[in-house]
């Protein structure tokens, strides 16, 4: 059945991205882009009532720090949620990330559906991932990116749960958190942002430039005037004036930092050993990932010198059984292949098999600020010592 929906939610996004052809894609096209014309009124609707104060967002405090995009996944946001943690955990704020968990294990439905007659999943608590001591819960429990989160930031406590106004009065209670991270938290509109950083991907800005269900937009361009300071990611030696020319007629104000996902080494998932970058260069490698944009990941190995003798693409946020990886180890040994390389968020949804015939290393990437750093510590300044407005509780210097 998840094989089956899958591929299900492949062919969908086939027919998005147009990579299928005939007359069935053609029609669900057209299907989905009279939906899309539906969503984008629903979407301006919904942001009008919380503007007009008919829908109220909650204030709870302190700080809070959105980061998010106009697109659906592919923009590379875990890795600047991770750093941003970082900067702010080491200049003394107590910082707590609040994800939704996507793709998270949910309770079984019987206890779901009892919770709703009762009223107690409203006031369960949020799933912990990590105190800010120690990662409580695995993957499964968490989603790979809270818990991949949880495990590179010792020091920052990390939430998971749909109503983050909920997960924030936790952490505030139980942790004296006084720094909120929204992951992916752009449209999220019930807790009252302080600072809105929003992810931009060079290489596909604003998607096809169709919203949902048609396009890969959750919100038309022109709301990127919500942002206080944007990033222009997986750049590379290629300008961006162009680019920066329509962000500008959306957003005159906004501080903008250009960067690129930077590969780090590779580390190996069984025994944590890390290695060089030249380590597979020349050397026969499978490719295998399920996240957004498998691409980039594709050319990174490439451009580090591997041969990718083959890919496998993954649905994103794919969770790995022991018989798939076991089919990919015996389809690597036919073809003598020195080593399988996969991502760090694919990683940590991978089984533990006792023996692996072919090694298996995950590419670790960082953030690398290219130009726009003032932006950066500007920002970092404001946060950790904000001056506010003696009339408002906006966060004034953005």
């Amino acid at each position: 059945m998840r094989r089956y929906i899958e591929g299900i939610e492949q062919f969908a996004i086939d027919v998005i991205l147009e990579r299928r052809y005939g007359k069935r894609a053609t029609l669900l096209r057209v299907f989905l882009r009279a939906l899309s014309v539906l969503f984008r009124k629903i979407v301006q609707l919904r942001l009008a009532l919380f503007q007009k104060r008919y829908f109220r967002e909650h204030q709870l405090g302190c700080m809070v720090i959105s980061i998010g995009n106009l697109t659906v996944g592919g923009t590379g946001k875990t890795p600047v949620v991770e750093m941003l943690g970082k900067a702010l955990n080491a200049s003394g704020r107590k910082v707590a990330i609040l994800s939704r968990g996507y793709k998270s294990a949910k309770p079984p439905l019987l206890r779901r559906i009892w919770g709703r007659i009762t009223g107690r999943s409203a006031i369960a608590p949020p799933r912990i991932v990590s105190d800010g001591s120690k990662v409580l819960l695995d993957s499964r429990i968490s989603g790979d990116e809270p818990y991949m989160l949880a495990k590179n930031l010792p020091g920052v406590v990390v939430l998971t749960d749909k109503d983050r106004v909920k997960s924030g009065f936790f952490a505030i209670e139980k942790f004296q958190s006084d720094t909120l991270i929204l992951d992916d938290g752009l449209q999220y509109l019930h807790l009252k942002h302080r600072l809105d950083i929003v992810l931009i991907d060079r290489t596909a800005p604003f998607g096809n430039e169709y919203l949902l269900p048609r396009g890969t937009l959750r919100e038309p361009p022109e709301h990127l005037r919500r942002a206080h300071l944007i990033f222009i990611t997986k750049c590379n030696d290629l300008g961006n004036e162009a680019l920066i020319e329509r962000i500008r007629r959306y957003n005159r104000t906004a501080d903008i930092i250009e960067c690129r996902h930077a590969p780090k080494y590779f580390q190996d998932v069984t025994t944590g050993d890390q290695l060089p970058l030249h380590y597979l260069e020349n050397k026969y490698v499978a490719a295998v990932s399920g996240i957004a944009v498998p691409e980039g990941f594709e050319s990174i190995l490439r451009e580090l010198g591997a041969n990718i003798e083959f890919t496998k693409r993954f649905t994103d946020h794919h969770r790995y059984d022991e018989s798939e990886l076991r089919n990919l180890l015996n389809r690597c040994i036919k073809r003598d292949i020195d080593a399988i390389v996969t991502t760090e968020k694919d990683a940590v949804r991978l089984p533990r098999l006792k023996k692996l015939e072919v090694p298996i290393y995950f590419l670790r990437i960082e953030i690398e600020i290219l130009s726009g750093r003032q932006h950066w510590e500007r920002c970092l300044q404001l946060i950790s010592h904000p001056p506010m407005h003696p009339e408002s509780q906006l966060f004034m210097p953005f």
